[in-house]
């Protein structure tokens, strides 16, 4: 049982190699934090619990929680530095945003007023390996006027794009609301 479970932590470790040295996770630099604080019923994606998640999707995963770490710490600067040029937001019940300008204009929040955070539960590599996506939980936390806590939650989808200098930029967010709880969707109004 020993010999197992080491087998499983070496495959796991030369597995990830190529995405530590890739990242740079392994020249001293802080490693993204944990992201279970906004996983719902444990669907976060997990090399040790998932050990078929492949290099491509690790990758996409590793991007996220960069891409959140960012946004929790420099806000909505932070948040529009990760598109590309040609990149579009969707957003629950509002036009489109094109381009890496307009997102930006969009996004002047400030983190000491308004905390975006987000879980990647999902990935997936496109099969050049240049292009994939992710999808996950999000919550945004403010105060209204009367400095009452307001939390908003959804779901959110991003297509990550590898640019010609080897960069990896996201070329589309999605979000939308939390969807209903199970059974609510279907029925019809009571008279």
């Amino acid at each position: 049982m020993f010999r197992h479970i080491l087998y499983v932590f070496l495959c796991c470790g030369v597995a990830t190699s190529p995405l530590i040295a890739q990242s740079g996770l392994g020249s001293g630099s802080v490693a993204a934090p944990a992201y279970d604080a906004l996983a719902q019923n444990g669907a976060v994606a997990n090399p040790l619990v998932q050990p078929t998640l492949t290099p491509g999707v690790l990758l996409l995963l590793e991007l996220e929680g960069r891409f959140a770490q960012a946004v929790a710490t420099g806000g909505g600067k932070a948040f529009a530095s990760w598109f590309t040029e040609d990149a579009v937001t969707l957003n629950n019940g509002k036009p489109a945003v094109l381009g890496v300008a307009a997102i930006a204009a969009q996004a002047q929040w400030d983190p000491k007023t308004y905390q975006l955070n987000w879980v990647p539960q999902g990935a997936q590599m496109g099969p050049s390996n240049d292009m994939g996506f992710t999808w996950g939980h999000y919550e945004g936390h403010s105060k209204d006027k009367n400095g009452e806590p307001v939390t908003v939650s959804g779901r959110y989808f991003t297509v990550w794009k590898k640019l010609p200098n080897g960069t990896w930029k996201v070329a589309m967010d999605a979000s939308a609301d939390e969807p209903a709880a199970t059974g609510e969707c279907c029925t019809l109004p009571k008279p």
